[in-house]
């Protein structure tokens, strides 16, 4: 045991130093979650010019880490302040993600697979509401419930995305894909 100690003791006077740096790039990233995590004394506005800021200041960094977090920053920054003040709608990137969380594993456990498919995406503006309605709901369904949406009907991007996935599905066909082209030709012919 007293060998196996010197031997953690030596290795941790090696790594002293890259410990000390990943202390602080992990209170770094800490304060990028403080920004993306919505608060009620900063806005979205002020929580973006935060990230801007830090994104900012790594880019000047020497630090290659520094360097990659603002790198991925950059990647990501288009899409995380995203949204309004609307209550109906999410703030940003992660309130959506929030949003779908409930959906997401309710589909998970139907087909048992640990991704939430494609379905989602697919048939998103009607099964999102159907998934989701649990959460907003006590109790059981009755038929005045459900009554008002009796004569509800697809929206036409669902439609079309039904469509788009019906046409992946014959193009990753062996069999179909011949067929699939020479149908593609022959509309985008016509139609010219």
């Amino acid at each position: 045991m007293k060998r196996l100690v010197g031997c953690i003791d030596r290795g941790l006077r090696v790594a002293c130093d890259s410990l000390r740096k990943v202390g602080q790039y992990v209170k770094d990233l800490h304060a990028v979650d403080g920004t993306l995590t919505p608060r009620d004394e900063a806005s979205g506005e002020e929580r973006e010019a935060q990230f801007v800021s830090l994104r900012e200041h790594w880019q000047s960094s020497t630090d290659a880490v520094h360097q990659q977090f603002a790198a991925v920053m950059s990647s990501f920054q288009a899409g995380l302040f995203v949204g309004g003040k609307a209550a109906d709608r999410p703030a940003d990137n992660l309130d959506l993600e929030r949003w779908f969380k409930h959906p997401k594993s309710h589909e998970r456990r139907i087909h048992g697979r640990c991704h939430a498919g494609v379905r989602i995406v697919q048939q998103g503006p009607t099964l999102m509401l159907a998934l989701d309605a649990h959460v907003h709901h006590d109790g059981l369904f009755t038929v005045d419930d459900l009554a008002p949406y009796c004569h509800a009907r697809v929206p036409d991007c669902q439609q079309q995305a039904l469509n788009r996935g019906k046409i992946m599905r014959r193009a990753r066909s062996r069999k179909k894909c011949n067929d699939l082209l020479a149908d593609l030709e022959r509309r985008y012919f016509d139609s010219s």
